[in-house]
């Protein structure tokens, strides 16, 4: 139930956000994670709070599933001064480190290197803290990914590199610009194990996701979990998907996982009907609710510039 709850707040959030856009209400960048909800919803359930995730620039569903308060993480994409970085990172830069989320990069595989820092840090202070780094099957192709998975074996980071593979590198079919069939298949490359899980089945990922975890948490180092999954929407609002077989995305749009799991919890008598649509009115009164929050709130005052950016200046 908390798995349909988190990505029907996905879901909602997104889908309200698009229409806001397409309408010209709103305006800016986003890069929407329409399908791939299960992919955060199932790790982020297994982390704590005082846990660490790095996302990417197509992080809403990472943030959601890491618990940002939708008022702040609205706010924030719409660049008010009550959101998560006073409105100065908007939807590519979130940051909410009391809620364990430490970075969201806007630069492809960027975000790797930066868990093994916090992996590092957990490891010397001698927590039991975990970090997961979510990112798509094109940052695998980048110096960044090598370097960050062997430091990582090295030193046996607590880290799980989550490849949320939707199959297409922003306009590149993964077919066309990747040399293995699996990204899961490099990490034997670098002595940790590779695991390749359905990102749109909700318990698979969950179970594989919580077996990672609880071996970096228990010292044993780092993982790749590869969640297959897909992207409903371009690459970027305004992408037409010319260079998506149409037969294709239709299969995909058709087996959305939200739908499917729905009827999942209902065949299996885990929910009743009456349950399902309250979830599915709470998720839409609140991501209403915090539209009206963000778009009524303050836009930062110029004074914000110079905050957060340098340290103090002290006198000599």
């Amino acid at each position: 139930m908390d798995l349909f709850r988190t990505a029907t707040r996905i879901k909602t959030f997104d889908e309200k956000y698009r229409s806001l856009m397409t309408s010209g209400a709103i305006g800016g960048m986003y890069y929407s994670p329409r399908g791939q909800e299960f992919a955060a919803a199932s790790v982020g359930r297994q982390l704590r709070r005082d846990d660490y995730v790095v996302t990417t620039y197509r992080g809403l569903h990472d943030q959601i599933a890491k618990g940002v308060p939708l008022r702040e993480l609205w706010a924030e994409y719409l660049g008010k001064v009550a959101g998560t970085c006073h409105g100065k990172g908007g939807p590519m830069h979130v940051t909410a480190p009391d809620h364990g989320l430490m970075v969201t990069t806007g630069v492809v595989g960027s975000g790797l290197p930066i868990a093994g820092g916090l992996g590092l840090s957990a490891l010397l202070r001698g927590t039991d803290q975990v970090t997961v780094v979510n990112f798509g099957d094109g940052a695998s192709n980048i110096g960044a990914f090598h370097e960050a998975l062997n430091l990582a074996s090295v030193w046996r980071l607590p880290v799980i590199f989550v490849c949320q593979n939707n199959l297409y590198a922003e306009y590149t079919p993964l077919r066309e610009g990747t040399s293995v069939d699996s990204i899961a298949t490099r990490a034997a490359a670098y002595s940790m194990p590779g695991i390749t899980v359905d990102g749109n089945d909700p318990v698979a990922l969950y179970q594989e996701a919580g077996d990672a975890i609880a071996r970096a948490r228990a010292g044993d180092g780092p993982t790749v979990l590869e969640a297959l999954t897909f992207r409903f929407c371009g690459h970027i609002m305004g992408d037409q998907q010319v260079y998506m077989p149409k037969e294709e995305l239709a299969a995909a749009i058709d087996a959305d996982p939200l739908p499917r799991f729905r009827a999942r919890l209902l065949a299996g008598n885990l929910a009743t009907e009456a349950e399902l649509a309250a979830i599915e009115d709470a998720a839409a009164a609140e991501v209403a609710d915090a539209w009206e929050f963000a778009s009524n709130a303050e836009l930062p005052d110029v004074a914000e510039l110079e905050t957060d950016v340098y340290g103090e200046g002290v006198a000599a």
